[in-house]
């Protein structure tokens, strides 16, 4: 599938990126008869892939609906979603006969490697004669009215249509770059404004005491409201407090809405209904106890900080209500006010992109450039963890390479 240039062939369409997003387009676009050429400034396609859910790539989640999104636009995604869902793109790792196992609610990875679907997409591309071409090095995109020219450091390659599926700015050691914003706004497509998402939070100073402690928390954002004034959800799932702040999938979920130094507040004990009423049984229940007694489900190193904090060195007995309401807030309200993010080397995506009210959500077509499709993480829609991303890819690139197909017929 390796192809150089050709200046002599005007193909249906160039794509640019060999990601999920880009390769998805490719192979839906070709086996639905388009003329199409993938390039690639890396030596190999798919390395996001190959990375992912620990290199056995989350490749979907079962629950991959609009509201599970982060948009300015947040009904953009609708279309393309209903159109290639999550049992569509499982019936295709099916029928490629690739292992695959639900890790949590939903979440679906492979049972080997994430090379597998690389390789399945690769397959596809090759069932619709696209032609791959790496190692390519884009030095300059144009359009004439008539068709798009992409030169490169190997030459010239001219077609109809342009897909836009570069990606975005997270995970800059795989060669992360913000040329689809970049070009994008160069056709005069407004962008929004773009951030890590799914990243850990920082805190200045940091609970150094508390590096590596881990637990179950339920994190939501202080005053509810995150981006764009929504309603932010609350996220039941792991904390892990780090040499630097905070980390664990309730916190990488909550990251992606959170706006400027607003709190993050922690509910320390997800499961409990009544913790006050708890607290007081076990206060009535060993009054000459320690305080850490009143707190045996939380790790030894937190719960020991916590009591610090909220009460005085008297047995558990003599302490007042007002304490024990002190503790209980701390355990069910605790908020931290995280200085900053670990930015896009640590980021799962990135948050933003180019403004999807500027495309056809059912193709994903600039309205105002005919031709230039956005896919992918590129896009301003931003899911949640655990598959939702790579199912973004899949269903905006299946959208754009139907339309391709369509185009070129």
């Amino acid at each position: 599938m390796e192809s150089q240039a050709d200046k002599s062939v005007l193909l249906d369409a160039l794509v640019l990126g060999a990601g999920a997003a880009g390769l998805m387009t490719a192979a839906v676009a070709g086996q639905g008869g388009a003329r199409v050429a993938v390039l690639d400034h890396a030596d190999e396609p798919g390395r996001k892939i190959l990375i992912s859910g620990g290199g056995r790539c989350n490749f979907t989640h079962l629950e991959a609906q609009s509201d599970r999104y982060i948009s300015a636009n947040p009904r953009f995604a609708r279309s393309a979603l209903s159109a290639c869902t999550p049992q569509d793109f499982l019936g295709l790792v099916e029928r490629h006969r690739i292992a695959w196992h639900e890790k949590d609610a939903g979440q679906l990875f492979c049972d080997g490697s994430a090379r597998q679907i690389v390789e399945m997409l690769l397959a596809e591309c090759t069932r619709g004669q696209v032609k791959l071409a790496l190692g390519q090095q884009i030095e300059d995109v144009s359009h004439d009215g008539h068709c798009f020219r992409v030169r490169t450091n190997r030459g010239l390659w001219q077609a109809r249509a342009l897909v836009l599926a570069t990606g975005g700015l997270a995970i800059p050691k795989l060669g992360a770059t913000g040329l689809s914003l970049q070009l994008a706004r160069q056709f005069g497509l407004k962008t929004t404004d773009v951030a890590p998402g799914l990243v850990p939070l920082t805190l200045s100073p940091p609970l150094a005491e508390l590096a590596g402690v881990s637990l179950p928390v339920t994190a939501s954002l202080a005053g509810g409201a995150g981006k764009a004034g929504r309603q932010a959800p609350r996220f039941t799932d792991g904390l892990v407090f780090t040499h630097r702040g905070l980390s664990g999938p309730a916190i990488l979920q909550i990251s992606s809405y959170r706006q400027g130094p607003q709190p993050v507040c922690l509910n320390l004990l997800p499961h409990e209904k009544d913790v006050l009423g708890s607290l007081l049984a076990l206060r009535q229940a060993r009054p000459k106890a320690q305080g850490t007694a009143l707190l045996p489900g939380l790790p030894v190193r937190l719960a020991r900080m916590l009591v610090a904090e909220t009460m005085d060195e008297r047995p558990v007995g003599a302490q007042s209500l007002a304490t024990m309401r002190r503790l209980a807030e701390r355990l069910t309200r605790w908020e931290l006010t995280p200085s900053e993010t670990e930015g896009y080397a640590k980021a799962e995506v990135m948050r933003g992109g180019i403004d999807t009210h500027g495309l056809e959500q059912k193709t994903m077509e600039a309205k105002t450039v005919p031709g230039l499709f956005a896919v992918g993480e590129a896009v301003d829609v931003t899911g949640w963890l655990g598959g939702y991303n790579f199912q973004w890819a899949w269903a905006s690139g299946t959208a754009a390479g139907r339309a391709l197909a369509a185009r070129a017929g």
